[in-house]
């Protein structure tokens, strides 16, 4: 055993390990593969510093929202509220700062405790009344678009302070002062990679002292060099504009956190433990309607999270912000693997899929394609990853 991990595992478990993430390796092939029809299509555009740029705020909310999602459908559930709570929460947020002039850190803290209390309220009548998600967040939906038309009266609020703004149209500051190219921007990549395959090449020989089996030695340098080269592209194109935008710190942070507390923590494995088999995680000791809380309550916080970077990138409140963002939020997670009947899902999968659909609206529009084109295409490719997901099941 300990001799068949020093040499790498063999073909046919390599093949069994395709299979066994084939909708998540399929996802990330074909976002790949939609970039660069995109890019053919469109004549290099897409794939423009400007456009990328434009490509993640463009989308940032819907990320955010889509780790949310992710729990909440691993755990069993559902969320049709969250593009209502957007509005709401830029809404509260205008009220506060436009009419009111209060500092922009305290209506940022204030809204996100907002839409952490507005996702436990759901979370509550789901977890301890047992009324089915559905019901519960389909009312949600209505009370908070509702209350968005009660806060703005029908009108637009705006425009917000300009610091409030930078959530979602700052950029980081180039400590090198960089001419051409945003030089700390590609440093923090180089940095990051260094770890990450520090701690991937420390993780193999771990499994290879313990004698466990791993993948071939070419499969880790092909996987590091694949990553690193694409990431450190990525990078170029967007320090050839004006480096990382805040917001995709912000989600950078997110991924990291999430992908730690779904892979590595307690309440993680819980949350999972619930979606795969409620009756059998409650018999053993997991408190499960407390997890169904909190994963209601996390999705409010990071709905309230989108909704500030959503209305600091209009610069204004409107009473239509949100409007179907709910959709995009759930297609984002089962095109990026989730299952319809819970217990899987990946945050970075969830990611992969926001960016699909992102990828797909931005590429489409430039090619001129109608949103009513637009919208069929979104639904069979949504229609799609489920077919995939209960065919996958029904082979197992």
């Amino acid at each position: 055993m300990h001799y068949a991990a020093e040499r790498g595992i063999t073909m046919p478990s390599l093949l069994q390990l395709f299979k066994q993430n084939i909708r998540q390796n399929s996802m990330l092939i074909a976002l790949v593969a939609i970039m660069l029809l995109f890019q053919v299509l469109t004549d290099g555009i897409l794939l423009k510093p400007l456009n990328i740029t434009n490509l993640i705020l463009q989308n940032s909310y819907i990320l955010i929202m889509a780790i949310g999602m992710l729990l909440v459908i691993v755990a069993g559930h559902i969320d049709l509220s969250v593009g209502s709570i957007v509005a709401f929460i830029g809404a509260t947020a205008a009220v506060m700062m436009v009419n009111y002039h209060i500092n922009f850190m305290v209506t940022i803290i204030t809204c996100l405790l907002l839409g952490f209390a507005i996702g436990a309220w759901q979370g509550f009548w789901v977890a301890y009344v047992k009324i089915p998600a559905f019901i519960v967040t389909l009312a949600g939906m209505l009370v908070f678009r509702g209350l968005t038309l009660v806060l703005l009266q029908g009108a637009s609020i705006g425009p917000f302070p300009t610091s409030f703004q930078r959530i979602s149209s700052g950029f980081i500051p180039d400590v090198f002062n960089g001419k051409d190219l945003h030089i700390t921007s590609i440093v923090l990549t180089v940095i990051f990679l260094a770890v990450i395959i520090f701690l991937d090449f420390r993780k193999r020989q771990a499994r290879v002292r313990y004698g466990f089996e791993v993948n071939p030695i070419w499969v880790f340098f092909a996987k590091n060099v694949f990553i690193t080269a694409a990431a450190l592209y990525f990078t170029y194109l967007l320090a050839s504009y004006k480096g990382f935008p805040n917001v995709l710190v912000v989600l950078f942070i997110l991924t990291v956190a999430y992908t730690f507390m779904t892979t590595r923590t307690v309440t993680g494995r819980r949350i999972y433990a619930l979606g795969g088999n409620e009756k059998a995680a409650k018999l053993s000791g997991v408190k499960t309607r407390r997890m169904v809380l909190l994963t209601f309550a996390n999705l409010g916080l990071l709905s309230a999270l989108a909704g500030l970077v959503f209305a600091a990138r209009l610069n204004v409140a409107t009473p239509k912000a949100g409007t179907a963002f709910e959709l995009d939020v759930i297609a984002a997670c089962f095109i990026g693997g989730a299952s319809a009947t819970g217990g899987i899902g990946t945050v970075i999968g969830a990611l992969v899929g926001a960016l699909v659909m992102g990828v797909m609206n931005n590429g489409m529009s430039i090619l001129g394609i109608g949103i009513d084109w637009q919208q069929a295409i979104k639904g069979l490719v949504l229609l799609t990853a489920v077919f995939f997901d209960v065919y996958n099941k029904s082979k197992n």
